[in-house]
C-alpha cells in the first residue's frame, strides 16, 4: 500500500492541474531525455575544447552536426547555445591591450598592393601580422604569417621582444616550408619589424613583392587580424606562467588550427586541406574583400 501512495499523490495532482497522468509521464520522460542530451552535448564539447580551448559556439555547432546526427539529437543552433549557456560554456571575446605597431620610422613605407587583389591558390599572398601574449607579469609577441587563399599560418614565431628577430624567424620558417614564391605577395602593417632593412632584403632576395597597409584600418589587414583572433580567443588561454609554456601551447594552437579547424571560407575544410589540395577540386571560394576604400561623402541638392 505505501509504494502506490505516490501514485496516489500523482494522479491527484494532475487532476488538480487539468493534466492527464499519461501527459505527466510524457513530460517526465521529455525532461529526462532532454537532461540525457544535453549531458551529451556538454561532454563532446568538451572534447572539441580540450584543444581548441574557446572556440566558438556557431563553429563548435557545424562541427558538431554528424554527432547530433548518429545520437538523433534535432536542435537548432539557438538550442545549442542554450545548453552552452546554461552550462557556462560561452565564449567572452577579449580586449586588446598591448601595441605591436611602430610606423614611426625611418624606413621605406611600401603602398598596399592588395585592395582589388584576390587570391585563387596558395602562396599567391601572405598576410602577416605581430600580437602580444600574456604571460607572468608582462607579454610576449607571437610573429604570424598566413597565406591568404587557404588561411593556413605558414609561419610563426614568439619572441620576447618587438625586436624584428621574430619576424624575421617566422618569414624564414614561411620561406623554407614554401620554397615557390613566384608572383607571391607579402602584406603587412607598416611596423619597424617588417620595414627594416633585414627583413626587406630578405623578400627582395626571393622576389617577393612587398605590400603594406595605408592608413592604419584593420580591415586592409583583416584577414592577419582574424586569424589572431582565432588563436586569442578560442585556442589560447588568457595568460602563461613561462615563456617556455607559451611556446608549447602556441605550436599545439597552431597545428590544431591549420589541421582541425574548418573554415567557412573555404568550404568548411580545414587550412592543411585547403593548401595541399588542387584547388580545381575545391568547393566554391566564399571570398570576401574586407577592405573597401572609404567613399567621399556627396551632398546631392534636393529637388
Amino acid at each position: 500500500m505505501e509504494q502506490c501512495e505516490p501514485n496516489r499523490v500523482t494522479g491527484l495532482c494532475c487532476s488538480l492541474l487539468g493534466y492527464s497522468r499519461q501527459a505527466y509521464y510524457q513530460f517526465q520522460k521529455q525532461q529526462e531525455k532532454e537532461a540525457f542530451q544535453s549531458e551529451l552535448i556538454v561532454q563532446e564539447v568538451l572534447k572539441h575544447r580540450k584543444l581548441q580551448k574557446r572556440i566558438g559556439g556557431r563553429k563548435l555547432f557545424g562541427m558538431m552536426n554528424s554527432f547530433l546526427h548518429q545520437h538523433a539529437i534535432g536542435m537548432g543552433r539557438d538550442a545549442f547555445f542554450d545548453v552552452l549557456r546554461a552550462y557556462g560554456l560561452l565564449v567572452r571575446i577579449r580586449k586588446r591591450k598591448a601595441k605591436t605597431t611602430d610606423s614611426n620610422h625611418p624606413y621605406r613605407k611600401y603602398p598596399n598592393l592588395i585592395k582589388e587583389f584576390i587570391p585563387i591558390a596558395p602562396n599567391q599572398l601572405w598576410v602577416c601580422d605581430i600580437t602580444y601574449i600574456v604571460m607572468g607579469d608582462g607579454f610576449g609577441y607571437l610573429s604570424l604569417i598566413t597565406d591568404a587563399y587557404s588561411r593556413k599560418i605558414v609561419g610563426f614565431c614568439l619572441h620576447k621582444t618587438l625586436s624584428a628577430q621574430g619576424t624575421i624567424a617566422a618569414l624564414k620558417q614561411a620561406l623554407k616550408n614554401n620554397p615557390n614564391t613566384k608572383g607571391l605577395i607579402h602584406h603587412s602593417d607598416r611596423g619597424v619589424q617588417y620595414c627594416c632593412h633585414e627583413y626587406v632584403e630578405i623578400l627582395q632576395s626571393k622576389h617577393i613583392k612587398i605590400s603594406m597597409t595605408e592608413n592604419g584600418d584593420p580591415l586592409e589587414n583583416a584577414i592577419a587580424e582574424r586569424v589572431n583572433g582565432i588563436l586569442k580567443t578560442e585556442l589560447l588561454k588568457e595568460r602563461f606562467h613561462s615563456f617556455a609554456e607559451a611556446q608549447e601551447a602556441i605550436a599545439i594552437a597552431i597545428s590544431t588550427y591549420n589541421h582541425l579547424r574548418p573554415h567557412n571560407s573555404i568550404g568548411n575544410l580545414t587550412p592543411f586541406e585547403a593548401h595541399s589540395l588542387n584547388r580545381s577540386v575545391l568547393p566554391k571560394r566564399l571570398w570576401k574583400n574586407y577592405y573597401q576604400p572609404k567613399q567621399k561623402e556627396v551632398v546631392m541638392a534636393e529637388d
